[in-house]
């Protein structure tokens, strides 16, 4: 997914917010239920942007349906080295329709977790603003 990588490299999040579909869910490495809706993954993806350092992308897999994505990346958070990738489906508008992040090692996503919740109100405060 091409236009999605492009925009999570430039950190363009409105870019990446125009790529989710409305009814879009976020799977989190960090917490066991899932987001849905496309305010609330908008939000926290604005969030990951704030809190992962050195962020890249390092490799793209895609299937041949077109449907399918993996887009693994390097980060930091704090002095913890992460590697991830984002699971990305689309739906039949080309539109991100399920978004799955995996972390590892266990102390990186440690450090995630702890970065992004002292951050969850106002990632909160954020979608609740975009949905009304």
């Amino acid at each position: 997914m091409r236009a999605f990588r492009e925009a999570v490299e430039a950190g363009d999040a409105d870019a990446m917010e125009a790529l989710l579909a409305e009814d879009v869910v976020f799977t989190s490495p960090v917490v066991f239920k899932p987001y849905a809706g496309k305010a609330i993954t908008a939000a926290i993806l604005r969030g990951v942007v704030r809190v992962f350092e050195d962020f890249r992308y390092v490799r793209e897999i895609n299937d041949t349906g077109g449907r399918d994505h993996a887009l693994v990346f390097t980060a930091r958070v704090g002095d913890r080295e992460i590697t991830g990738c984002d699971f990305l489906r689309l739906n039949a508008d080309g539109l991100i329709e399920e978004f799955m992040v995996m972390v590892r090692p266990l102390s990186g996503a440690q450090a995630l977790a702890e970065a992004m919740g002292a951050r969850f109100d106002q990632i909160l405060k954020e979608a609740e603003a975009r949905s009304a």
